[in-house]
């Protein structure tokens, strides 16, 4: 029996502002000292009262909008009560009954579409670290801001939940409303698996993994799930709804808790944060500091760049907008170059430095149309520019510092092809061109390269020797 898999995600983003979202303390935690940015609102002391951190609310209606979502003109804050060492309060104040983000949709890039059933602000919970008979807990990240996205079960493969996250990481890291540090949290996803015989009208008993951090772990937790739960329906055996932890090591899902479709969290309305009511005018505003999204560089770059290419210079926002600027004939070039040289994994570190800029960029393309520089001296300069020494120089600088500039002068090139010939060691050579074997120009033209220290332009060169052998 062929069993099709339904599979929904829910992603939560820590948001990138200042402070946190009910308190003046630092949001921004990394490789900080455990229980350092905590206030007394975060430890829940007595008397302490939560204050809404209005940027939040900013950074939300640009998340949603990236995701092609409604913004609510009215959402207000529930509590939601379970106990857990991590939550001193004892309760997470989040949206349940009225989010600030309704429905939309994400559009991957093979087109498919996957809806959006909508997207809540809540504050975070802390994070415990467990040993072998004690925990720890750290509190630094208790009340970040997050929003937790909610799609609709419109994903159907492993690949398509993995492009999916992906693009999610893109569009809240293009709109700037999220570090997306996958490896210290900043988004993490949960992914609910169940399948079904082809042709029911029902889906199956899912099973959902919890904080995934990497895209090739969901694509891994997705399959292996998918293969498990067939396996079990074959065996005439049954899922169980139940939270699962993902191995990395193993690549193993195992089973966690079960988990019962009734959730009494008690919820109730938050009392001391007033509902939040937006104008239409702000929402527009606010929708307006959008920047170029990646759907954008799609329809900028289509017919300009393989789609490969492209796919990979979408995964670092700073790039493609500095793409963007370059003229539509050189795109092509200068993608070459971050493709091939800055992103091969010898030269990733340069990722952050500063960027090149507009006119060194441009003017690096102009000198290899005018075959000034060759390929491998392009990349030269090219790498040149993240030396922060560099970055105010201009590119024929920078290349005759390098010692890069090709000899284009014909005449100069014609008398040092005349004294390669002149060479005792190149006579055979010049017999053998002259016999039929073609080959031998490669030989010449090395010598002609090396006795110009690498200046001169190969191409010039090898036109010049085939008309002297003639």
């Amino acid at each position: 029996m062929k069993y099709i898999p339904t599979i929904g995600v829910e992603c939560h983003v820590q948001l990138a502002t200042k402070t946190k979202l009910f308190s003046e303390i630092d949001n921004d935690a990394r490789g900080k000292e455990p229980n350092s940015c905590v206030s007394p609102v975060d430890y829940a002391l007595p008397g302490m009262l939560p204050r809404l951190n209005g940027e939040a609310i900013k950074f939300a209606i640009r998340a949603g909008r990236a995701m092609n979502c409604k913004i609510n003109n009215y959402s207000r804050f529930d509590r939601k009560h379970y106990f857990y060492p991590d939550s001193p309060k004892g309760y997470q104040i989040t949206q349940f009954y009225h989010p600030i983000i309704g429905e939309g949709y994400v559009e991957l890039p093979s087109g498919t579409k996957v809806r959006v059933e909508h997207a809540h602000l809540e504050g975070d919970a802390g994070k415990l670290t467990h040993f072998d008979t004690y925990s720890l807990v750290d509190l630094n990240r208790v009340d970040t801001p997050l929003i937790e996205i909610v799609s609709m079960p419109d994903i159907h493969s492993a690949a398509d939940a993995r492009d999916y996250c992906k693009e999610l990481w893109r569009l809240m890291t293009f709109a700037g409303v999220s570090y997306g540090d996958l490896y210290n949290g900043n988004m993490r996803f949960d992914v609910n698996v169940s399948i079904a015989p082809e042709g029911s009208d029902e889906l199956g008993t899912r099973t959902e993994t919890k904080n995934l951090n990497s895209f090739r772990s969901i694509e891994r937790a997705v399959e292996y799930e998918i293969k498990r739960q067939t396996k079990l329906l074959e065996a005439g055996e049954k899922v169980v709804q139940e939270t699962r932890g993902w191995n990395d090591a193993t690549g193993e899902t195992t089973g966690q808790r079960s988990k019962e479709e009734a959730k009494d969290y008690r919820y109730m309305p938050e009392p001391d944060l007033p509902p939040i009511n937006l104008t239409d005018e702000f929402i527009a505003e606010e929708s307006a500091k959008l920047p170029l999204m990646p759907a954008d560089y799609r329809a900028k770059f289509n017919g300009h760049l393989p789609n490969d290419t492209l796919e990979i210079l979408l995964d670092y926002p700073q790039l493609i907008a500095k793409l963007a600027e370059v003229d539509e004939f050189a795109i092509k070039k200068v993608a070459n170059w971050f493709t091939s040289v800055l992103l091969a994994e010898e030269n990733t570190s340069l990722l952050n430095d500063a960027l090149p800029s507009e006119n060194q960029l441009e003017e690096l393309v102009t000198m290899t149309d005018k075959n000034e520089l060759s390929s491998t001296g392009a990349k030269e300069v090219f790498i040149k520019f993240f030396d922060p020494e560099m970055h105010f120089k201009a590119t024929r600088e920078i290349a005759k510092e390098l010692g890069v500039i090709q000899e284009n002068d014909l005449g100069a090139l014609e008398a040092i092809v005349d004294a390669v010939l002149a060479k005792p060691e190149t006579q055979k050579a010049q017999e053998d061109y002259r016999n039929g074997e073609q080959k031998v120009i490669g030989f010449l033209v090395g010598q002609v390269m090396k006795e110009s220290h690498g200046k001169a332009n190969p191409s010039a060169v090898q036109e010049i020797l085939k008309k002297k052998l003639a």
